[in-house]
């Protein structure tokens, strides 16, 4: 991995290791900008991905972006558009429909896929995506938002089904190629 891709170092007294979910070896490569994949199969003709990063940043100050969602298109470079359909009443646990566009190549072939989705925050901690349409036979994601010594710990969670059938394996990947390196643009997006 290049420099440039790595986030600031992080004094090792600045996070107790044993106070983590992680083994001792992952938590120091989160802490040196690596971004941790665990990519996995989901249903014959779909793909499902964890990606776990650090994030120099407090959870207060991550969650206003992170909720933001018309920023996604800063976020993720394949995503053209994204805009809030419908605020929620501010309950403990708020929900939204947000609508989301984008564009992808795969394979030598040019997508564009758009989804309608029920949004649900619970603050400061985690975010929830669930498909009501879209170009997917099915769709969710999960941003889940963790303390880490002066920072936070960004996991994000998606699975996926397209509506064109393509192999498992085609599109895990797809996923492990590009899902790095859109969430290091999402770190220095989040971190500038």
């Amino acid at each position: 991995m290049s420099g440039s891709n790595r986030v600031m170092s992080v004094p090792s007294l600045a996070v107790d290791l044993s106070l983590t979910s992680f083994p001792p070896q992952q938590m120091l490569d989160l802490l040196q900008g690596e971004i941790l994949l665990d990519v996995r199969s989901h249903t014959n003709w779909g793909g499902a991905v964890t990606a776990t990063m650090y994030l120099p940043r407090v959870r207060s100050h991550l969650w206003s972006q992170l909720t933001h969602y018309s920023s996604w298109v800063n976020y993720f470079p394949d995503i053209v558009k994204s805009e809030v359909l419908e605020y929620a009443s501010h309950t403990v646990e708020q929900t939204h429909r947000l609508y989301q566009a984008a564009r992808k190549t795969f394979f030598l072939m040019s997508f564009e896929v758009e989804i309608f989705l029920r949004v649900s925050e619970c603050f400061q901690q985690h975010i929830q995506f669930s498909m009501e349409r879209g170009s997917f036979s099915d769709f969710s994601a999960d941003l889940r938002l963790q303390d880490c010594g002066e920072g936070t710990i960004l996991t994000y969670s998606v699975a996926a089904t397209p509506l064109i059938p393509m192999p498992s394996i085609f599109i895990q990947e797809a996923i492990r190629a590009d899902l790095p390196g859109n969430m290091r643009h999402m770190r220095q997006s989040l971190c500038q």
